[in-house]
């Protein structure tokens, strides 16, 4: 190990979500996910990821057609644990009648505790969609229910599912989110039925609730897969949207029965369901 290493600090002005897609294809190791800034960590330098970032944020300028704006901070480092410092920033959450906290933590006395044992690329709770989401599937999943969830992360979601009863398939076109979904469902006595490296159309079954937290232009693309896969009469749950983007996300799936629109900051998690 090296006495050093490279630390960079990326901060939008906005879209977070669509910087840590686009590093992540740049950058294939661990990420830590800020309230409002991503860190990478290297002991290689870090300049190439923060001229990247950059760039991405001068073309999405010119693709929304607002200023997007974003610091590089690039420091040198000791070569200490960085994990271990990670794991003193987070914190259990409080979702509705789930308990969602890491390994390190203790479970809550009278909660749906979901242990989370979190990569740092994939979400522990924190999230303002997640959040949404776990509202949304305490509020509608039920005990028999078949439920895919698309994008699955840390598989966070599914878990939730899971403990109300439902049968739960997962997918992620990242095999490290398909292996950390695989471990926490163990981690938490779950079954996962099913889960495979790629999207939607990896199953041939309908479900009676699908569920895709993506960014709203990933689910505007893969919106005829996710439709596909809803039992007529079942439920689709959307989210990672912004709250610009939402327009969009409804003529995209106009075609269902709109339920339920959560709102949570500037992101928003739609509930529709499928004409029968």
């Amino acid at each position: 190990m090296q006495e050093r290493y490279h630390e960079l600090t990326i901060r939008p002005s906005a879209h977070l979500d669509l910087f840590l897609d686009f590093i992540q294809t740049l950058f294939p190791d661990t990420i830590e996910i800020g309230e409002d800034a991503l860190i990478l960590r290297a002991e290689e330098p870090l300049d190439d990821i923060a001229w990247g970032a950059r760039a991405f944020a001068e073309a999405l300028t010119e693709k929304l057609g607002e200023t997007v704006m974003v610091e590089t901070d690039l420091t040198t480092k000791e070569n200490v644990d960085w994990i271990a410092k990670y794991r003193e920033a987070i914190r259990p959450v409080e979702v509705d009648d789930f308990y969602v906290y890491p390994s390190w933590e203790a479970p809550k006395e009278g909660k749906r505790n979901i242990m989370i044992d979190p990569a740092l690329a994939f979400g522990s709770g924190h999230h303002e969609t997640t959040a949404s989401c776990l509202k949304a599937i305490g509020k509608h999943v039920k005990p028999g229910q078949t439920l895919l969830d698309v994008g699955c992360g840390s598989g966070i979601l599914g878990i939730g599912a899971a403990m109300l009863g439902a049968k739960v398939d997962a997918c992620d076109t990242d095999p490290l989110a398909v292996e950390n979904a695989q471990k926490n469902f163990a981690l938490n006595d779950q079954t996962l039925e099913a889960v495979w490296e790629g999207s939607a159309p990896g199953s041939d079954k309908t479900y009676d609730i699908v569920v895709a937290n993506i960014v709203a232009d990933v689910l505007r693309m893969i919106a005829k897969d996710l439709k596909n896969r809803t039992k007529p009469g079942g439920l689709l749950l959307l989210s990672g949207i912004l709250d610009t983007k939402e327009a969009s996300i409804e003529e995209a799936f106009g075609d269902m029965e709109l339920l339920e629109t959560i709102a949570a900051n500037e992101w928003r998690t739609k509930i529709y369901r499928k004409q029968g």
